[in-house]
């Protein structure tokens, strides 16, 4: 058994087999795999409010600029540094802010939690990102047939619409089935824009100067005013670079370097010297210089190849969401949503049914709102730009906290981190009112539904103590009451949100049917910041003092990758230590909810009551959640003002 203190979940590392890099190739690269196919289009957009001209200068900067950023933000920033600060092998920002809450937990710093709200907005904008990768990824590809006939540009939307609507219905079924072809068909697409690349580059071997960084330096340098808002559409580049980082926990860090070093980042890089020496002898090819790259007979393949790609890029960022979710909602950021597992095998896999037709009708509206991929280039480079900017200043405050790292190397190395960051972020606010407004509304729309939820919560569960009182007075209340109370045949399992306060619905037995169980089981839950636990740290037992009354606490604990299952941690307990033999398929689950409603108290302003109680009311049944039988669950309710 356990005992009631903090856990530290094993951090085993995972041997490297082929099938996990394939795998990480399927899943992982789908966004970042995806973006030459609009990148350098975006860059050179006529259309731009501030375009870039077309002249072999700033071809060759852009091009530099490109593969440089690239280097330092994808390579040297997530792989090499990033991705070193995992919380027990899981990564992404909810992981960083995992971290810094603990590390606030342990020293006090105010400059922690500021940072884990700051994390927190991150994970918001990653909110917004959910919503345009799939618009601009799938709308990307399909306006390629517009590079085969023209006249096929009005149906670019609607067949947009249709694969959207059709991928957000089948995640339902989760990628258990379709997710062992995503690892072939990606390999297929990296070595085919690979050669478009290779084609594109023999034709014009000169563009390979631009590997060198004093291109991309004389066109910051010299042309300033350019280069600078070329920034918001070269970060398009980087697209797919937090998902490197959150998707550590599904395949390991090497499988993942392993990935990007020997496949994604020379496919990517060919592809992206190949369509600049293709613009290099014809500058008319700005309109879709990654299709235009192709021969005429492979444009039709590579069209249907990119979809297929897009897809798998919208299907891992949608899963991610899901992901994300799910770790707001065991860290008490979201309510308590209806959460559904799609593989009995791979414990990531999960379907949140309300989030994902939120994000269909999200998505589905920013397509028809937008229509082509360059309008929402800009809103994308916008949550981009903000989940890395926050991010690396998040790892560099841990690195300095956790690892020592020196001041000056804090100051020199990642203060240029940064820098490269900020001034990616300053480029997109300059495209504010162009689209890059989009991520900002909805990651502050997202950051104040979850501080709000987590300051509602907190302000829910003071009141709640006070109305449920201590837990152990009242066991011993209990043990010397005259006369003793009734006790009737069968086992009660009461789940409790506390460990030390009386359940709700224990209390109103008592005190209004003056009867209790044979057997009485208080289950609390507890979520530790650790993304799964091993079936010996599961569950602490607790007599409450007496040792022959029937009465038993039950801790247990849960990873914040984890969905607690009550009925089955319970049946790891021996009779022994819960008193007496119980029979868990007859015993009764007692719930006590709370109806929550806006009142008088003053700690919270009325629109976040308003908001609070609205987002209550997503909350998803805590029998299913806890994965209580339905038929032997009692719901005892009471009414709250907050």
């Amino acid at each position: 058994m356990l005992e009631d203190k903090p856990v530290q979940a094993p951090h085993t590392v995972r041997p490297l087999r082929l099938a996990i890099i394939v795998g990480a190739l399927g899943v992982v690269f789908g966004d970042i795999g995806t973006s030459p196919i609009y990148t350098l289009q975006t860059v050179f957009n006529p259309a731009d409010p501030h375009p870039v001209p077309l002249t072999e200068a700033n071809l060759y900067g852009v091009v530099s600029l490109i593969f440089w950023s690239v280097m330092v933000i994808v390579t040297l920033t997530y792989v090499v540094l990033v991705m070193r600060a995992d919380n027990h092998g899981e990564g992404g920002i909810m992981a960083l802010i995992t971290l810094l809450r603990r590390g606030a937990a342990t020293r006090g710093h105010r400059t922690s939690i500021m940072l884990g709200f700051l994390g927190l907005f991150g994970a918001a904008l990653f909110f917004g990102d959910s919503m345009i990768t799939p618009a601009i990824s799938v709308l990307s590809a399909v306006e390629g047939l517009k590079t085969l006939e023209p006249d096929l540009a009005d149906w670019v939307v609607p067949i947009t619409a249709v694969i959207i609507v059709a991928l957000f219905c089948v995640q339902r079924q989760g990628t258990a089935v379709v997710g062992r072809f995503f690892g072939p068909v990606m390999i297929l697409w990296f070595l085919a824009i690979g050669a478009c690349g290779v084609g594109g580059i023999a034709s014009n071997p000169g563009i390979l100067a631009a590997l060198s960084p004093t291109h991309a330096i004389s066109f910051m340098a010299g042309h300033f005013h350019i280069a600078f808002f070329a920034l918001a559409a070269i970060v398009l580049a980087v697209t797919g670079a937090e998902a490197l980082y959150a998707d550590m926990g599904h395949f390991g860090r090497r499988a993942i370097v392993v990935g990007w070093l020997g496949l994604v980042l020379p496919a990517c890089t060919l592809s992206y010297f190949g369509q600049g020496a293709l613009l290099l002898l014809d500058e008319n090819t700005h309109t879709a210089p990654f299709f235009l790259l192709a021969p005429q007979w492979a444009r039709l393949p590579l069209v249907l190849l990119a979809t297929a790609a897009t897809v798998i890029a919208s299907q891992a960022v949608i899963t991610g969401a899901f992901s994300v979710v799910s770790q707001a909602v065991q860290l008490g950021y979201l309510p308590r949503l209806r959460i559904t597992h799609t593989s009995a095998r791979a414990i990531g896999q999960i379907y949140v049914p309300w989030i994902n037709w939120v994000l269909m009708v999200a998505v589905l509206t920013l397509v028809f709102a937008f229509e082509t991929s360059a309008a929402l280039a800009y809103a994308f480079g916008m949550a981009v730009s903000g989940t890395i900017t926050i991010t690396t200043l998040l790892f560099l405050y841990y690195a300095r906290q956790q690892w020592k790292w020196p001041l000056w190397l804090l100051l020199s190395g990642g203060g240029l981190l940064l820098t490269v960051d900020l001034m990616f972020l300053a480029a997109n606010l300059t495209k504010l009112v162009h689209g890059a407004w989009l991520p900002l509304v909805i990651a502050i729309f997202m950051f104040t539904v979850m501080t709000t939820w987590q300051r509602g919560r907190h302000l829910v569960t003071d009141a709640r103590r006070e109305i449920e009182g201590p837990l152990r007075p009242f066991i011993a209340e209990l043990a010397t009451r005259r006369p003793a109370l009734t006790r009737v045949p069968g086992t009660a399992i009461f789940l409790n949100r506390h460990d030390d306060t009386t359940p709700l619905a224990m209390r109103a037995n008592v005190e209004h049917n003056h009867v209790l169980h044979e057997h009485v089981i208080i289950v609390s839950v507890e979520t530790l910041p650790v993304p799964r636990l091993s079936d010996e740290e599961r569950i602490a037992v607790d007599a409450l003092g007496y040792r022959d009354d029937g009465i038993v606490h039950v801790l247990v604990h849960a990873g914040y990758m984890e969905r607690p299952d009550v009925p089955a941690a319970l049946h790891m307990l021996p009779a022994e230590i819960t008193e007496g033999g119980i029979d868990l398929d007859r015993a009764s689950f007692f719930l006590s909810h709370l109806e929550l409603v806006p009142g008088d108290n003053t700690d919270m302003v009325g629109w976040r009551k308003r908001l609070f109680v609205a987002t209550s009311l997503l909350t998803a049944d805590a029998a299913g959640y806890f994965n209580l039988p339905q038929d032997r669950t009692i719901l005892v309710g009471s009414r709250m003002e907050v």
